[in-house]
């Protein structure tokens, strides 16, 4: 394609308009994040432990992860438009199922099929590509990911006033009104856009072995997978620390919740500014560092007594600034490694990435319930963080070693 397609809003003749785009990814954003205030008192509600409840984060991007995967490849064969509405209307199902789920183990089976709803993530990317050359793909999906990027500032507030108002299952009716919206615009605006030619799951999968192997690929994935996992263990422990360490109401917790996605608005800005002038590596070496040591400054204050909730989210803003410059420069890091492999590179690497995060969300609530609250938790992460700063710096020595022997 050499030339943008023209677009008619409502019109599903033609591409779907980028207002579609952004509200199909961020609905997928709005429902990771929007309940979070809720996690404490659903553990009442269902009678069970909070390790048990986070398993709707953790268990929620494990399935995420692994739809990141097969999502592209499907809707190369069926058509991004049919796959969208398929994977609305499970989304819609599931979030009702969630609302009138009368155990925690029926709650947790929706919350799981909820994630259809990932879709919307990969698919706007994807339809971006259909729509546009190269050169300006990278541009509009930065509209697409802009937009996005405010979603999760948003969600919780929203979520944390709804709770407090009306309780926690107004959250999952507001998700099920917005799969609602969403789907019918997608039915009224989305255009097919998939012209074929994508390669198949089968295919993709006999790439993996010659990205395996290469050790710079692993370096860029683990920066990038320890920076999110960071941020990932802070959405898994975060609700208990603010509610149950903090007393804070379900209102106030949504507010602190949104401090890592201002910190990761203006890490974009920066690495959108500056990258190009120093380089990936450069930028994800700094966003590692500051993320670490904003994290370990908060860490040292909390041990010597100087805890409060300002300090505690505050400091987390540093998590998103680091992730803000880590993970677009590690993304496209990943894609160079193998140019003629990008599509499987960034497949893995996505899998990867909110794989890990799945399993520090996971292990930061089970962590925080033996004791230490907010010290286990900043403890986790500065640990996280740090694991990520030497992912990187193996990466500039690898680089380096290369270019000596030629």
């Amino acid at each position: 394609m050499t030339e943008r397609p023209l677009v008619r809003f409502l019109d599903r003749t033609t591409p779907p308009h980028i207002l579609t785009l952004v509200l199909m990814a961020g609905l997928g954003a709005m429902n990771m994040s929007a309940f979070l205030p809720s996690l404490p008192d659903m553990t009442t509600y269902f009678e069970t432990r909070y390790d048990v409840i986070q398993l709707s984060v953790s268990g929620y991007l494990a399935v995420t992860a692994l739809l990141q995967l097969v999502i592209g490849p499907v809707s190369d064969r069926f058509g991004r438009r049919n796959v969208m509405l398929t994977c609305q209307s499970i989304f819609i199902i599931a979030t009702l199922g969630c609302i009138f789920a009368p155990t925690v183990e029926i709650f947790l089976f929706f919350r799981m099929m909820q994630a259809a709803v990932a879709a919307g993530l990969v698919l706007s990317r994807a339809i971006v590509r259909d729509m546009v050359p190269q050169n300006e793909a990278a541009s509009m999906i930065g509209y697409v990911t802009m937009g996005m990027a405010l979603v999760p500032m948003i969600a919780p507030m929203i979520g944390g006033a709804l709770h407090q108002a009306f309780g926690w299952h107004s959250v999952f009716w507001f998700l099920t009104s917005g799969g609602v919206l969403v789907m019918a615009l997608c039915w009224l605006d989305q255009g097919e856009t998939a012209k074929g030619g994508g390669i198949g799951f089968r295919e993709q999968v006999k790439d993996y072995p010659e990205l395996f192997t290469s050790r710079r690929f692993w370096g860029y994935v683990l920066s990038a997978a320890f920076a999110s996992g960071a941020f990932f263990a802070f959405l898994g422990g975060g609700p208990y620390v603010a509610t149950v360490e903090f007393g804070l109401s379900s209102f106030w917790a949504g507010v602190c919740f949104g401090a890592p996605a201002v910190g990761y608005a203006l890490g974009n800005y920066i690495s959108g500014r500056f990258s190009m002038r120093f380089g990936v590596n450069w930028m994800i070496r700094t966003g590692a560092l500051i993320g670490f040591l904003g994290l370990s400054v908060s860490l040292v204050l909390t041990l010597i007594g100087l805890s409060s909730p300002v300090l505690f989210f505050g400091f987390c803003t540093f998590v998103g600034l680091g992730n803000g410059m880590v993970i677009p420069n590690a993304s496209a890091g990943m894609l160079s490694v193998r140019p003629h492999l990008a599509g499987t590179a960034s497949g893995l690497g996505s899998a990867f990435m909110i794989g890990g995060g799945a399993a520090l969300s996971a292990f930061a609530g089970a962590a925080i319930q033996g004791g230490g609250g907010s010290v286990t938790l900043l403890f986790i992460m500065v640990s996280t963080l740090l694991l990520g700063l030497v992912a990187i710096l193996y990466v500039m020595w690898r680089e380096k070693e290369l270019e000596r022997s030629g």
